[in-house]
């Protein structure tokens, strides 16, 4: 009688604090049948500031999982990002037909719907909470910004410099998700890279600074493969641990809705 009346007590049900994980597991976004058809976009923010820059603009190709890392501006703005997406997206893959990305301001801008609205590009804005948008692509890819984080950190003042390293060592190992590396998804090949860090010190090059820059460049390189690797324990596993599948609502059945996070 007195767990009937409990189960239904609206003020009880309103007030109750919920004892189980949060609902909904990760879920995958559609699979794009083309290269560069589908891409995601966030920016990694809040940096140590390196020759200016204080932010990444991630821009991941969803298909091979392409990476591009862009450094940019703390100030960016809507008509910014549309000059880096032509500079290193569009002059080199063309038009997207969809962009996925999070509610920033850059993104919600009428300048930004009106550019995708005029180039026939859809626009994906995650939905708060929601475990499709927001929970896979918000932070377009959360053990990716781990590595870039790991990667800012450990460079510190001069990061934006290494960047292109980081970019190239990301793209240049093995995705868990297709088995192979971006850039043989793209390609149909993997780019060398064969310097060991213990070898470039017998080196007989003439000048010392070159030795060190090279030496410098396979330590980095092999440093940025653990911290892929270190990253890559994350993601869906730590997500889902955290969370429970959801519930199999039907059509007609009534449910409270948290307003927690509603604005």
């Amino acid at each position: 009688m007195v767990e009937e009346y409990v189960d239904t007590c609206d003020p009880c049900a309103r007030t109750k604090i919920p004892r189980h994980k949060t609902y909904g597991l990760l879920k995958s976004l559609h699979i794009p049948k083309r290269l560069w058809d589908d891409v995601a976009m966030d920016f990694i923010e809040g940096l140590p500031l390196s020759e200016g820059f204080a932010s990444i603009l991630v821009i991941v190709e969803r298909l091979s999982k392409m990476g591009l890392f862009i450094p940019c501006h703390s100030t960016i703005t809507s008509q910014d990002l549309a000059q880096l997406y032509l500079k290193h997206v569009f002059s080199k893959h063309g038009r997207p037909k969809t962009i996925v990305s999070d509610r920033g301001s850059e993104f919600t801008s009428s300048f930004w719907r009106s550019l995708c609205q005029l180039l026939n590009i859809e626009q994906s804005l995650s939905t708060a909470y929601h475990p499709q948008t927001d929970g896979q692509t918000d932070r377009v890819n959360q053990n990716l910004e781990q590595y870039l984080r790991l990667f800012t950190s450990y460079q510190q003042d001069d990061w934006s410099k290494l960047l292109p390293l980081a970019e190239f060592t990301y793209n240049n190992t093995e995705h868990s998700t297709t088995g192979v590396s971006p850039f043989f998804a793209n390609r149909g090949f993997d780019p060398s890279f064969d310097i060991m860090p213990n070898t470039v010190a017998d080196s007989p090059a003439a000048h010392p600074q070159a030795n060190d820059f090279v030496a410098r460049l396979g330590e980095l390189h092999q440093h940025l493969r653990g911290q892929i690797a270190e990253a890559n324990e994350a993601s869906k596993t730590a997500y889902d641990k955290k969370h429970l599948e959801a519930p199999d609502f039907q059509v007609g059945d009534l449910v409270m809705l948290s307003a927690k996070n509603i604005r």
